[in-house]
């Protein structure tokens, strides 16, 4: 089955280009170009003029639509659905701390959800292994140190699904866990630490890549202790997640992330149930979490707990409050997360050879059709 879009405005890492068309091929991406020369197809859409941008791709989320990913595989594929109408087209499924035996359980239905649909990118730990001092809304009972045995049970029981994992690097074997973790493939985060400059740095030099929910549970920069954002900020190999609903982090702050770390800075929702739902009590792993005016925090204290985003409000903020240049903003949705997990060579650019992942949004960049593996969704 071949798809041909024309006559819209592309805009990716690469730059703009008026006039665009691109032909899908089954999943993949046959050719692209401009002008109206262009190839046949068997089905075509004319964009009107309006941004096609590639799809949008999620390191970090935790549910939406009602729905939690950590509540079973029903859940799981209703909770994605509703991101995949704001853009998202490729998510990682993320799970908050618990005992070892329960997220290893978590840890195989998504497992069977990503062999069955290439959209679920795999899953991601955020936690047990974190700092009790900066957990968040994770149960302080669930944590533990990075043990020989908690990182070998749950690499197996991932099967090789095991896209990401966040961690504390001060806890007592955290860093021989980032050496197994890194060896099996897995995207190692630094977060929900106390950790300084010099310990974030250890970190990355390590092999850890990137900084969960950048200035969210850790240190903030202080003019005498940088910590871990400043870290992050001078070394070119690591990706610093964003949550950019402007809740979580200042839009000027935000401005700050992505003059320093240009290329770097990945836009990720950490949603949780209520994104794409209504506001009213819910849960997040076993603790309640209230939302009111779309923010969620944890009942009876002053904690923010996960986001009501989805990806293409991220997008409007980037670009009406945080003054980020288009081009930049859709690569943080785009390309910078697909390179954290090595995958820049097939996802983020609407380019021959990537995937058939692309979002036509109208002249308010507001979504109006999806396409995935060079599917109409």
């Amino acid at each position: 089955m071949t798809t041909l879009l024309h006559s819209a405005r592309k805009l990716d890492a690469h730059g703009q280009v008026d006039d665009f068309w691109v032909l899908f091929d089954g999943g993949t991406i046959a050719a692209t170009g401009h002008g109206h020369e262009r190839p046949d197809a068997a089905a075509s859409v004319d964009a009107g003029g309006h941004w096609l941008v590639p799809g949008f791709l999620d390191l970090h989320g935790h549910g939406g639509g009602g729905h939690s990913y950590d509540d079973g595989v029903d859940d799981l594929a209703a909770a994605v659905a509703t991101h995949r109408a704001h853009g998202t087209t490729r998510s990682v499924i993320s799970l908050v701390a618990g005992p070892v035996e329960a997220l290893s359980a978590q840890l195989a239905y998504i497992a069977d959800a990503a062999s069955r649909d290439p959209l679920i990118l795999g899953a991601h730990l955020e936690g047990p292994f974190l700092a009790p001092e900066n957990r968040g809304a994770h149960s302080p009972e669930h944590l533990i140190e990075p043990s020989p045995a908690a990182v070998d049970a749950l690499l197996e029981a991932s099967r090789g699904h095991l896209r990401q994992i966040t961690l504390a690097p001060e806890l007592p074997g955290a860093f021989d866990a980032i050496d197994v973790l890194v060896e099996a493939g897995v995207a190692v985060g630094v977060g929900h630490t106390m950790a300084d400059v010099d310990l974030a740095r250890r970190a990355f030099d390590a092999g850890a890549r990137i900084l969960t929910h950048a200035f969210n549970a850790m240190p903030g920069i202080h003019h005498r202790a940088p910590g871990p954002i400043v870290a992050a900020f001078e070394d070119e190999r690591v990706t610093l997640e964003l949550i950019l609903d402007g809740k979580h982090v200042h839009p000027s702050v935000a401005h700050l992330a992505f003059t320093a770390a240009p290329g770097r800075v990945a836009l990720v929702t950490d949603a949780m149930a209520a994104a794409g739902s209504a506001d009213g009590d819910y849960t997040l792993g076993d603790l309640t979490v209230a939302v009111r005016d779309g923010l969620a925090m944890l009942r009876g204290t002053n904690t923010i707990a996960g986001s009501t985003l989805t990806q293409d409000r991220a997008l409007r903020i980037a670009m009406r409050d945080a003054h980020i240049a288009p081009a930049a903003a859709v690569e943080a949705l785009t390309l910078t997360p697909a390179r954290a997990l090595g995958l820049d060579h097939r996802h983020g650019l609407l380019a021959p050879g990537f995937v058939a992942d692309a979002v036509l949004l109208d002249h308010e960049w507001h979504v109006t059709q999806v396409w995935a593996d060079g599917t109409r969704l």
